[in-house]
């Protein structure tokens, strides 16, 4: 059979989140290093939520991380006070996030441009106001604490490779999703609405549909995000989901590349590991990163790893598992 869906760099990936990094973290025997291993794979879904609003749709959220938090809380108030499991907790809160993010997007989608961003942008404070001041339901600015950690059908995930390995696995599974929607007609639609929305409703597409697809499955996504934030951290709090969240998930999208699975993955894992990388200067860790966004924006526009470089990478594999699968010489 063709192995179409999975070629060989997405092995080669997959062997090197699954063995590799997992090997590396266990030898160094550094709860910190799993810690920051596990954040980056939970920003690594959130980017690539945000990949399919900006990069392949073309809509510029400025609320994700209100989406993500709605999420978290979900998560937590599921298991802390109706003593729910994270397989029930996880898909509920993206369910949930997703559900929410198509209430926020049926009033706003007929908005282009600037104006569906500056919507998002109010529309995600108004989350995060509702989280810091709803104290009967939300603790307010204390948050929710002593929130269960990873224990789906009694399995004890709590230590830090168990865990590891469980996030890794979800985030498989989003870039697989986010993979599909990307490389697909459904894809090619996207796009079509990005670069102009007009002609693709002229072309038949319904455009305001799949919007709002879009945005729900984006929503999931992040939700999914949020649920593993609680489960891996304990503690949820308002702080953690506000305007400068959402900024830094587009930041990692743009500098990794628009419209890039890779590109996302990318992203997050530079935007989160070197400024840890750089802790040793101080706080002029904060500037020289800012430094590396700034030249990597101006001299790579099109990100680390831009949408045209993944499609090229995508088709030539394809096209030589293809070849392959029928017993001809790739030429």
């Amino acid at each position: 059979m063709s192995d179409r869906r999975f070629p060989p760099l997405a092995i080669a990936l997959g062997a090197a989140i699954f063995v590799l990094v997992p090997l590396g973290l266990s030898l160094a025997d550094s709860g910190y290093f799993f810690r920051l291993a596990i954040v980056t794979l939970i920003f690594s879904i959130l980017a690539l939520s945000m990949q399919l609003i900006t990069g392949v749709a073309g809509l510029l959220s400025l609320g994700h991380a209100a989406i993500y938090g709605v999420g978290a809380y979900t998560a937590a108030i599921l298991s802390t006070r109706l003593g729910l499991g994270p397989l029930l907790t996880i898909p509920l809160s993206g369910l949930v996030s997703g559900l929410l993010g198509i209430a926020l997007a049926l009033p706003t989608m007929r908005l282009v441009s600037i104006y569906f961003a500056v919507a998002t942008l109010g529309l995600g404070e108004m989350i995060y106001v509702t989280l810091l001041n709803w104290v009967s339901f939300t603790e307010g600015p204390l948050g929710i604490g002593n929130i269960p950690p990873l224990r789906p059908l009694g399995i004890d995930l709590s230590g830090p490779l168990a865990t590891y390995l469980f996030v890794a696995v979800i985030t498989a599974i989003a870039a697989v999703i986010v993979h599909r929607c990307t490389h697909s007609y459904y894809g090619n639609a996207l796009r079509a609405v990005r670069e102009d929305d007009q002609c693709a409703d002229a072309m038949g597409l319904n455009v305001v549909r799949l919007k709002i697809e879009v945005f729900a499955i984006a929503c999931f996504l992040a939700g999914i995000a949020g649920a593993l934030w609680a489960h891996t951290t304990g503690y949820v709090n308002p702080g953690d989901f506000r305007f400068a969240e959402s900024i830094l998930i587009l930041a990692m999208v743009v500098v990794g590349g628009l419209g890039s699975v890779p590109g996302a993955i990318i992203g997050a894992a530079l935007l989160l590991l070197l400024p840890e990388a750089l802790r040793a200067v101080g706080e002029v860790r904060i500037l020289m990163v800012g430094v590396v966004m700034f030249l990597c924006i101006l001299f790579l526009p099109r990100g680390l790893f831009g949408e045209v470089s993944a499609l090229s990478l995508a088709r030539r594999q394809l096209g030589a598992a293809w070849q392959q699968d029928r017993g001809v010489g790739w030429r």
